[in-house]
């Protein structure tokens, strides 16, 4: 079976949608004189190259390099609002990516462990303890994954990235059940999809809730040491387990499986209007077009 992680992707922008396949990437905006911007681009040779078929590896290589390049298209979404024109790339780039990811690793991962520390602790880290200090840390870890979408997604300029969002699905949706890619076909398409973003982001937290707790009483500087080390472990393993899952859509198992990332999505997207399912519809098209001329 074709893997369509790696040939098909995308992520909402500021006023628009990048889609991007195996050799190129497209970015498609509404500018503010309403008309539709789009930006192609090739992509790195990583994304076709021998990485690609090792397992767990590929996962944490892929994804720091699509991390990278969300960057860059939330930068040319937000030049072609503002009117600008200037790059984020190079040292920038990476700079920029750093301070992001130290954020999310210190608020999702360092905060919860140094409170599940502090709570075995307290407890003198008997055996109750230790399970209790695990519960805490993945249940904060938890609430504060889920606080912050929500939270997030109270504000006017995210829920529209939200909107974004859910016509990017929408419109893949529809591709890969063969419709016509029209915003009135691709709008009857679900606006949940298996290989969400954030259906990793749940499987790395969930996964790190299941994971920490065997990991048995420790200081609380190798806790905070053993949390960003095993990162890039859990990214590799929770990609490897969407990837498993994409491909076995028809199993009701896999369906059951599933549930909870789809139900989580709801808190990402938001119904798109016909306007945006035209942007996110013109990025893909654009993108397959780049694909085409790349060969």
């Amino acid at each position: 079976m074709e893997d369509r992680i790696i040939a098909y992707g995308g992520q909402a922008v500021i006023e628009g949608v990048m889609m991007r396949g195996q050799k190129a990437y497209a970015v498609a905006m509404r500018a503010p004189n309403g008309e539709i911007v789009v930006h192609t681009e090739k992509l790195a040779k990583v994304y076709r190259s021998g990485i690609t078929k090792i397992p767990f590896l590929r996962g944490v290589i892929l994804l720091w390099d699509a991390l990278g390049l969300g960057m860059s298209a939330l930068t040319i979404s937000a030049n072609t609002q503002s009117g600008e024109d200037e790059k984020l790339e190079g040292a920038q780039l990476y700079l920029t990516l750093g301070l992001s990811l130290a954020f999310g690793v210190g608020l999702f991962f360092l905060l919860p462990a140094a409170v599940g520390g502090g709570v075995e602790h307290w407890l003198a880290q008997t055996t109750s303890a230790l399970w209790l200090g695990n519960l805490v840390e993945g249940v904060l870890r938890l609430i504060l994954f889920l606080g912050y979408i929500w939270g997030i997604g109270q504000m006017p300029d995210i829920r529209r990235v939200f909107q974004y969002h859910g016509a990017e699905h929408k419109t893949i949706n529809a591709f890969e059940a063969g419709a016509d890619l029209t915003p009135e076909v691709a709008a009857n398409y679900p606006i949940e999809h298996p290989r969400c973003g954030t259906a990793f982001l749940l499987t790395l937290v969930l996964l790190s809730i299941l994971v920490f707790s065997l990991l048995g009483p420790m200081s609380i500087v190798w806790r905070l040491i053993t949390r960003i080390l095993f990162i890039p472990i859990l990214a590799g393993i929770s990609l490897e387990y969407i990837r498993w899952t994409a491909n076995h859509l028809s199993n009701p198992f896999v369906q059951w499986l599933i549930k909870p990332n789809l139900a989580l999505q709801h808190l990402t997207t938001r119904p798109p209007d016909l306007d945006m399912l035209e942007v996110a519809i013109a990025a893909f098209q654009s993108m397959r077009q780049a694909e085409a001329q790349a060969e």
